[in-house]
């Protein structure tokens, strides 16, 4: 089996805010193009930062989504969430949140209340993943995954472990259910510990370094909060932990559609954005109180 080599390491650029909750460092596709990237079109990656203790949430207020799925999954801190179409809970630490906007729904996302008040460090990602066009337009729904029931698998002589979100591990099925061939894991190494991974030649394959320092393919080291994107010339890629360390791990199959994205929404066509935009304005949506 071929090896995948490194197509870059991306160090983060200059945070932003989105709202005034989350601080985030734009991966994709500020490393490439969506179309490079296909089917991950978006990711934010929070990096470790204390907010201080507050009565008012803080976040991101009611906002639109359609055409795709938001993952959120979080590695500190506490996520109040809702939209139009029902769904809504808490993200704890280890969590992951995955809702399918597809048609259209409303969305909001703040800190926890009771973890607002006392504050704390905060980290996170958001990741946006496209939908394939026959299921754009299908109802809205939502996977809550606790991280009591995210698969985790023990690697040999100690080295950690590999929590399965979505696709399949030494033919072991994530929680998650995708509509195109996903493959999401939080790689957890003990110091020294080292693993392989296997995807597809094909399938877009990238990872983020979340916490500690790893050596991919024994000859690159890669720093905290770096995000390495690899190319489509092998299968195979190992990664060692330098320290203790927490990596995720994405690969999936492209889609191969045209790529229609403005704003909240990410369609096939400008004619779609249009109708999108129109819906939103004439409520379709539904309706989420702020």
């Amino acid at each position: 089996m071929k090896t995948r080599s490194i197509e870059k390491v991306v160090q983060p650029g200059r945070p932003h805010f989105v709202g005034d909750g989350f601080r985030v460092h734009n991966f994709i596709p500020g490393t490439s193009t969506m179309k490079r990237m296909d089917p991950f079109i978006m990711m934010d990656y929070n990096s470790k930062f204390n907010f201080p203790p507050t009565d008012i949430p803080k976040g991101v207020g009611v906002h639109p989504h359609r055409g795709f799925e938001t993952v959120t999954i979080a590695y500190k801190g506490r996520v109040e969430h809702g939209d139009s179409a029902g769904g809504g809970g808490i993200i704890g630490e280890g969590d992951v949140q995955w809702m399918t906007a597809a048609s259209g729904v409303l969305h909001k996302e703040f800190h926890e209340t009771e973890w607002s008040k006392k504050g704390g460090e905060f980290q996170m990602v958001q990741l946006w993943v496209n939908l394939p066009a026959r299921y754009k337009m299908s109802p809205p729904k939502y996977q809550a995954i606790p991280n009591s029931e995210i698969l985790k698998i023990t690697l040999p002589d100690s080295a950690g472990e590999i929590e399965v979100i979505a696709g399949e591990y030494e033919d072991k099925k994530g929680p998650a259910s995708t509509f195109s061939p996903i493959n999401m894991f939080n790689v957890r190494l003990n110091k020294g510990g080292k693993t392989q991974m296997s995807f597809p030649l094909h399938y877009t394959t990238a990872l983020v370094i979340v916490e500690g320092d790893a050596r991919i393919n024994e000859s690159t080291d890669v720093l905290q909060d770096h995000f390495v994107m690899f190319s489509n010339d092998g299968e195979s890629f190992s990664i060692e932990a330098k320290s203790d360390a927490t990596i995720l791990v994405l690969s999936g199959e492209p889609l191969n559609e045209p790529i229609a994205a403005q704003g909240p929404f990410v369609m096939n066509t400008r004619e779609e954005l249009m109708e999108a935009f129109q819906d939103f304005k004439t409520g379709k949506f539904g309706y989420l109180e702020a």
